[in-house]
Order: C-alpha cells, then sequence, then structure tokens
C-alpha cells in the first residue's frame, strides 16, 4: 500500500471519528437548547444549555441502586440501549456523505437499530416487576407497533425515488436536485416528522418533563434507574433525538453537505451547515411542542396511523406513477 493510500485511509477514519465523537458530545446541547427555546416561549428563563451535561455529570457520579429482584437484563439493558442508538447515530451522514462507515448507512438497518434499543428497554422496564414498568411498556409497544410500519413505508417511498436505501446516495440524489418537487416526498417528510415525535416521547405524544403516572410513556419505564444507569438512558435519548433531525435535514435538507471528505473547506461548510440545521430544526421542535397540547394516550394511534397511512399513500403514488 503506498503512503498515499494510508493517508487518505488515516484521513477517512480520522472524519469517521470526528463525526461519532461530534455527535456524542453536542447531542445533550441539543436537548438543552430545545428546553431553552421551550422555556423562552414560555417567558420563562429556564436552565442553561449546559444543563444536561450537569445532569448527565451528576448522574455518572452517583451509584446506581437495583432492587433486589432484578436480573441481567435489567443491568445491561443502559448501555445496550445506549450503543444502539450511538451507532444508529453516527451512520447518519451529517457534514459528509461519503464517510469510511457511509456504506453500512442503510436506513432499514438504523430501523433495526432503533427497534432494538426500544425492545430491551420494554423488557428492562417489565424486569422488576412495577406497574409503571409495565404499564410504560405496554403503551411503548403499542407506538412501535404502528411506527415502525409507518418508518418502513417512508424508507420505501424514499427508496423507491433515489434507487437506493443508503443514506449517502440518498442525501447525495436529493442534492442533485433530480428528484424535483414532488406530492410523495412532501407525505414522506409529514409522516417522518410524526415519527420522529412519537419516537422520541415528545409532545403531543409523551411529555419528556412530566412524571404523571396516568400519561408517562417513556419515563415509566426508567422510574428504576437510577445512577450512571439513567444516564446512560438520558444520554441514549438526546442521541436519539438528535438522530431524527439529522435524519431529517439529510434526506429533505442535504444543503450543505460535503461529498468530498478530503477537502478542508468542504468539510467547514458541512459542519457550519449541519450545526445551523440543527439549531433551526430544534427551535421548530420547541414551538411546535409549545403551540399544542399532549393527546390523550389513546389517540396516538389515530396520530400515527395518519402516518401510516401517508407513506403508504407515497409508496402507491410512486408505483402508480412509474407504472404509466
Amino acid at each position: 500500500m503506498k503512503g498515499a493510500d494510508v493517508l487518505a485511509m488515516l484521513h477517512a477514519l480520522l472524519a469517521q471519528g470526528v463525526q461519532m465523537t461530534v455527535i456524542l458530545l453536542l447531542a445533550p446541547l441539543l436537548t438543552g437548547y430545545v428546553r431553552k427555546v421551550k422555556a423562552r416561549l414560555q417567558r420563562r428563563r429556564g436552565p442553561d444549555l449546559v444543563q444536561p451535561y450537569r445532569d448527565l455529570r451528576r448522574l455518572l457520579g452517583k451509584e446506581a441502586v437495583i432492587a433486589d429482584n432484578a436480573s441481567w437484563l435489567f443491568r445491561v439493558a443502559p448501555y445496550f440501549v445506549f450503543a444502539a442508538t450511538w451507532v444508529a447515530a453516527a451512520l447518519i451522514p451529517t457534514f459528509a456523505a461519503n464517510l469510511m462507515f457511509s456504506w453500512s448507512g442503510d436506513l432499514i438497518a438504523i430501523t433495526a437499530l432503533l427497534g432494538s434499543a426500544r425492545f430491551a428497554l420494554a423488557l428492562a422496564g417489565m424486569d422488576i416487576g412495577t406497574a409503571f414498568g409495565g404499564i410504560g411498556a405496554s403503551r411503548e409497544v403499542m407506538i412501535a407497533s404502528i411506527a415502525e410500519p409507518a418508518m418502513l413505508m417512508i424508507v420505501f417511498s424514499v427508496a423507491l425515488i433515489a434507487g437506493s436505501t443508503q443514506l449517502s446516495t440518498v442525501a447525495e440524489y436529493m442534492l442533485s436536485g433530480a428528484a424535483g418537487i414532488r406530492v410523495s416526498l412532501a407525505m414522506a417528510l409529514i409522516a417522518l416528522l410524526v415519527v420522529a415525535i412519537a419516537e422520541n416521547g415528545r409532545v403531543p405524544v409523551d411529555n419528556p418533563a412530566t412524571h404523571l403516572e396516568l400519561t408517562m410513556v417513556h419515563e415509566a419505564m426508567v422510574l428504576e434507574y437510577s445512577g450512571r444507569h439513567l444516564a446512560m438512558i438520558e444520554w441514549a435519548a438526546s442521541l436519539k433525538l438528535m438522530l431524527y433531525i439529522s435524519m431529517i435535514a439529510c434526506i429533505f435538507i442535504p444543503i450543505g453537505l460535503a461529498g468530498d471528505t478530503n477537502s478542508p473547506l468542504g468539510n467547514a461548510v458541512g459542519v457550519t451547515s449541519w450545526i445551523a440545521k440543527m439549531a433551526v430544526l430544534g427551535a421548530a421542535l420547541g414551538v411546535a411542542e409549545t403551540a399544542v397540547a399532549k393527546m390523550r394516550v389513546f389517540r396516538v394511534p389515530n396520530y400515527l396511523g395518519a402516518a401510516l397511512m401517508l407513506g403508504l399513500l407515497g409508496v402507491l403514488l410512486l408505483f402508480v406513477s412509474q407504472g404509466m
């Protein structure tokens, strides 16, 4: 192997490592930013942007209190959820499309990773045998039973347009302008927004800032966690929020995405544009959560059913248009 090839490989590894590190470190900041936007809209001062980092440091420094009847699954689940979510988030192209491991950034693989993390957390919620854990796990599975098919319909819609389920290929196709203006893309975007809100437990599906036993979903499954275990789960929740916002930006707003990782200027433009998109979409999430009220749990299937129907209609429209 020539020296130039070795240097190019080292540069590609460095770019991939930078993306994984940046996503890991900036995920809590995005959570704090959304909270700050919501607080300002409610005419409150709100916590600092770096408050999630303080919470994580405090939780990591505390001892984990575990119930006597907890099995190994309860202890392993937080680390598995964190690892699976981090890997899925790292596969999303952020500032560059052709990173070293971009070949593995498949939408179906990312959906499978998120589904396995959700399954592990639901099992952990039921492991202790508390009523809250069982309620939260059952509600989480109910939401997942509709959200995952809706996500697959979105994946099929995008794949039929771009000709691939690989995110780098999809982003480059969208950036080229070859997709044009399509009704199916608008349906996929609306459906993805609905699924992202539901998957992250945001208003109107769930409220991450409440602990009301009659309404909570995600918080009910993690009530028995503390210390470093709770820190892993909270960090994974921040990574999941960044994952979905980055996915929306990658597919539907790929402006500024660098195609060549060997270009320092392109990488700088890509990082700047990605941070700007995170700020705009995070602020939009804060505005949306402030403008609407939380719905009843039994209305959530209707809410997610709309996303499933939009995704299905988008796929059918593509099949009809391609067949004519």
